[in-house]
């Protein structure tokens, strides 16, 4: 646990470098997984969905990583309560979202495939160890 409270600021920033590469991957995941077929089969008004919250999501991770690049000190150290809630809202998003790997999506997605299998704990490894940085900085 010392070595994770010592780096925690060095962690931060490489959560939030990582957030800012899942985000430039994001506006790119429709082709990356071949969903143009699928996305022109759906309804107008899903697509256009789709691709509202395909950019404010984009938009909200390179909030979350410009904000901790800027205040990672102030969010290792703890030292004002707006950076602990934030780091807090930070840890919690991904967090849920780590949940949401293995509870929501079918296994039949990756399961006997193991490029996408490799993805998938890939997945849940970023996405946990962001919830777990961000969360011991907002409760150390």
């Amino acid at each position: 646990m010392n070595l994770l409270l010592n780096n925690l600021s060095y962690l931060l920033i490489a959560a939030a470098v990582g957030q800012i590469m899942i985000a430039a991957i994001n506006l790119r995941l429709d082709r990356l997984l071949h969903w143009d077929n699928e996305l022109n089969n759906v309804s107008r008004l899903l697509r256009e969905v789709f691709f509202v919250h395909k950019w404010f999501i984009t938009i909200i991770l390179v909030i979350f990583g410009a904000l901790t690049i800027r205040f990672a000190v102030d969010m290792a150290t703890g030292g004002y309560e707006m950076a602990r809630w934030l780091a807090a809202g930070i840890g919690l998003f991904w967090g849920i979202r780590t949940l949401i790997q293995w509870t929501y999506y079918s296994t039949d997605h990756w399961k006997g495939n193991p490029a996408r299998t490799a993805i998938h704990w890939i997945l849940t490894f970023c996405y946990g160890g962001c919830a777990t940085v961000y969360l011991v900085a907002a409760f150390r």
